[in-house]
This record gives structure tokens, C-alpha cells and sequence, in this order.
């Protein structure tokens, strides 16, 4: 039986998309990069934070409003459910606090993430290098599941910062503002609020029950920078799955032989060996902003009971909310509907950051010549 033919030296199958070229190319192969190098992690981690911090900035405003919609704010109730609700909200902040209003939090926002999305790309890379070690293993649900791990990575190592940004976007006083200190120090201290037992029980055993969970329950510290957190590692599982799904299936599909005389540019000096053609601007603002709106609406519910559970020490009796008694709340507040308040915005705001992120990363990716 006759070899198969050889193939050229230094010529190479192109990737399926920028972050694919190791399934296309064994990982030893002469000029393939290694993602494990330090050259290449520092460039890749400064690529992601860049790219969260560019779509951040650009949909700051639209997110203080979906946040003070998604954690019922008592002050801005009456905007909700429509387009003119928003521009309302964002009227009545700006009349309160100027064009800075419009970017309440944006400071722990920046803070946030940078280290976030620097760790959520780089852990993406490492992820899928080690879950798709070649073209063979390629698959949708390989790819879901490395994104929803590079998620989870993540937020872990960041949620803290989000709880602070959120407590600062949710205040919407005139005056005695809160600092960041203040803040961390108002969050480090809250003590949750146990609710009273049913009024049928006997007082002595009221009390005794109350203690007993006082005396092992945590009462302050830093267990409160993770509210909400369970129901974050929830969301996150279908949002960053999905958002990198589908970022990098569009890119299969923007690539196509048919469609990449259109849609790709030239493969810069700089290239890596096996990397494929960049995308066209346009192409590749379309496949991020399409990966944006998917994974909305698949963990845009989750999504607000985290808001709401984030928020708990800053509003009511400040009792610390479990997931299934948040949904409730909202189930008896605004019924179904009320999972999805703010969705109108959260579509506008993630399309424009989706897009704007993925643009950035694998320009900056390019530039870095990575």
C-alpha cells in the first residue's frame, strides 16, 4: 500500500478560527506556537484585560440602568418595561449627577475587569489546548465546555470586585456618597437578618433555634464579597460556554471557503505558523456580537437573581438570600416576566460589548503577534 502523499514542509491545514490552531496543528509541530510559554501568557492575559476594559467603557451607561431595573431599585421602578423607561433613567442620572452618574461604579468596574477577562481568554486558550488537543476531539460540546470552565476560572478569583461595583452602581442618593472604602467596609460588616420563625412554634424553641444557627452561621466577613455567588457559577456555566461557542462557530462559518473572500484579510507578516486569516472587521464585530446576544438569553435569568442576592445587605431587612427564595421573590413580585427585566437593555449593552471585546482581543492578539 502506497504512503499517502506527503505534505509540503511549512505548509499546514488552516485553523478553524484565531484560537484554533493547535486542533489543526499538532502542538510539536515546527513554528506552531506554544500556548504554554510564558511570552505567550503574558501577551494573551494583557489582550483579554484590554478587550474587557474597551467593551466596559463602551456600554457603562446602558449597565448602570439594567443594573438599578434588574435590582428594583425603589427610585427608579416606574421606568421599567420600556424603551422610554431607559432613556428616562438615563435622563433622571444625568439631571441628578452629570455625564460621571451615567459611569457610577465604572472604577471598580475597570478594576474588576481587567484581571477578569485577562483570566477568562488566557484560561480559555489553556483550557481548550488541554480539551481539543487536535482536530479530531473538535467538537461543539468541547468547546462549550471550555468556555464555561474559563467562566467559572474567572469569577472565582474576581466576584468580590463585581459585589463591589454593583453596591456602588445600585446608590442613587444625592448626597453622602460612598467611597470604595466605605463600601468594602459597609459589606465587610453587614450581618445577615434571620428570619422569624412560624408563630406557632413556642417561643423557647424560637429562641433556641435562633441561637443555634447564630452561633455557626457566618455573621460578617468576607463571606458577603460572595453574594450570590452560587447562582454567578450558575449563570456563567451557559454564558461563557455559549459566548465562546458561538464566537468561535461563527468564526467557522465566516471562514468558509466560500465566504472568506469576503470576510478575511490577509494573513499579517507577523502570523503566527498555523494561525488562520484574521477576519474583516465587520466579520468580526458580526460573530461577537452574535456570540453576545446567544449567551443573553441563555443565562439572562440567572442573571438577575444574582443582582438581586448581590444587593440583599442594601435593601429589606437585609437577610441573606438563598437562590430558590430570590426566584420566589421575583416569581411573586412580577411573575415570570420579571426574570427578564432588563432584557431589552441587556440585548443593546451585550451586543456592542461582545463584539467590541472579541475585536479587541484578536486585534490586540495580532499586534502582540500571537
Amino acid at each position: 500500500m502506497r504512503d499517502a502523499p506527503r505534505q509540503p514542509r511549512g505548509q499546514r491545514d488552516p485553523a478553524l478560527c484565531p484560537t484554533d490552531e493547535e486542533a489543526a496543528v499538532p502542538r510539536k509541530t515546527e513554528g506552531a506556537r506554544n500556548k504554554q510559554s510564558l511570552d505567550y501568557l503574558w501577551k494573551s492575559g494583557v489582550a483579554g484585560g484590554m478587550a474587557g476594559c474597551v467593551a466596559k467603557t463602551l456600554v457603562a451607561p446602558l449597565d448602570r440602568v439594567k443594573i438599578l431595573f434588574q435590582a428594583h431599585n425603589p427610585h427608579f421602578v416606574r421606568y421599567t418595561g420600556s424603551w422610554f423607561g431607559v432613556a428616562g433613567a438615563m435622563k433622571d442620572i444625568y439631571h441628578q449627577d452629570g455625564v460621571l452618574g451615567l459611569y457610577r461604579g465604572h472604577s471598580a468596574t475597570v478594576l474588576r475587569i481587567f484581571p477578569y477577562a485577562a483570566i477568562k481568554f488566557l484560561a480559555y486558550e489553556q483550557i481548550r489546548a488541554a480539551v481539543i488537543p487536535n482536530r479530531q476531539h473538535e467538537t461543539p460540546f468541547r468547546r462549550l465546555i471550555s468556555g464555561s470552565l474559563a467562566g467559572v476560572t474567572s469569577v472565582f478569583f474576581t466576584y468580590p470586585l463585581e459585589v463591589i461595583r454593583v453596591r456602588l452602581a445600585f446608590e442613587t442618593k444625592k448626597d453622602g456618597r460612598s467611597t470604595l472604602t466605605s463600601i468594602c467596609k459597609r459589606i465587610y460588616h453587614e450581618q445577615p437578618t434571620l428570619k422569624p420563625l412560624a408563630t406557632d412554634y413556642a417561643s423557647g424553641t424560637a429562641a433556641a433555634a435562633a441561637t443555634a444557627v447564630n452561633a455557626v452561621a457566618p455573621r460578617a466577613g468576607l463571606i458577603n464579597f460572595y453574594r450570590g455567588f452560587s447562582s454567578t457559577l450558575l449563570g456563567m456555566i451557559p454564558y461563557a460556554g455559549m459566548s465562546f461557542l458561538t464566537h468561535d462557530t461563527m468564526g467557522d462559518i465566516l471562514r468558509h471557503p466560500q465566504l472568506a473572500k469576503w470576510t478575511t484579510l490577509p494573513k499579517p507578516e507577523n502570523a503566527p505558523a498555523g494561525k488562520a486569516a484574521p477576519l474583516r472587521s465587520w466579520a468580526e464585530l458580526f460573530a461577537g456580537g452574535v456570540a453576545g446576544i446567544i449567551s443573553q438569553t441563555a443565562s439572562y435569568p440567572l442573571e438577575v437573581i444574582r443582582r438581586r442576592m448581590q444587593v440583599g445587605g442594601a435593601v429589606g431587612d437585609g437577610h441573606r438570600l438563598r437562590i430558590s427564595e430570590t426566584a420566589k421573590i421575583i416569581l411573586r413580585e412580577r411573575g415570570f416576566r420579571g426574570f427578564f427585566v432588563g432584557l431589552t437593555i441587556g440585548y443593546v449593552k451585550v451586543a456592542p460589548m461582545a463584539a467590541a471585546a472579541f475585536y479587541t482581543y484578536e486585534r490586540t492578539k495580532t499586534w502582540l503577534g500571537i
